[in-house]
C-alpha cells in the first residue's frame, strides 16, 4: 500500500507563491508517474501537472508558465512550485501517484489565494 502525504497548503494573496510537497511511503514512487490535481468547491477535479519517473512533465493550460512541477526520487517527494497565483487557484489540491493501472491519492492541501 503507497501512502501519498500532501503539505505546503495555506492562504497567500493574489500573486504571491505557495510550494506544495508531497511525500511517498512506498520506494515505489520512484518508477510512479506522480501528479497533482485539484478541485475548487462545486467543480469536478481537474488535472494540473504530471512528471514521469525520467522527468517529463505535462501542465494544464490555466497553470502553464506559472506552475512547476518537480521530483525527488531520493527523497520520495513530487514538489509543486505555485508562482502567480490567482484568485481561480483556489481549491484543495491532492497528490496522485499511478503505477501500472493503479492511482494512489493523497488527502490533499488547502490553496486560498484571496486578498
Amino acid at each position: 500500500q503507497v501512502q501519498l502525504v500532501e503539505s505546503g497548503g495555506g492562504l497567500v494573496q493574489p500573486g504571491g507563491s505557495l510550494r506544495l510537497s508531497c511525500a511517498a511511503s512506498s520506494s515505489i514512487f520512484s518508477i510512479a508517474v506522480m501528479g497533482w490535481y485539484r478541485q475548487a468547491p462545486g467543480k469536478q477535479r481537474e488535472l494540473v501537472a504530471t512528471i514521469t519517473s525520467g522527468g517529463i512533465t505535462n501542465y494544464a493550460d490555466s497553470v502553464k508558465g506559472r506552475f512547476t512541477i518537480s521530483r525527488d526520487n531520493a527523497k520520495r517527494t513530487v514538489y509543486l512550485q505555485m508562482n502567480s497565483l490567482k484568485p481561480e487557484d483556489t481549491a484543495v489540491y491532492h497528490c496522485m501517484g499511478r503505477v501500472g493501472a493503479r492511482d494512489y491519492w493523497g488527502q490533499g492541501t488547502q490553496v486560498t489565494v484571496s486578498s
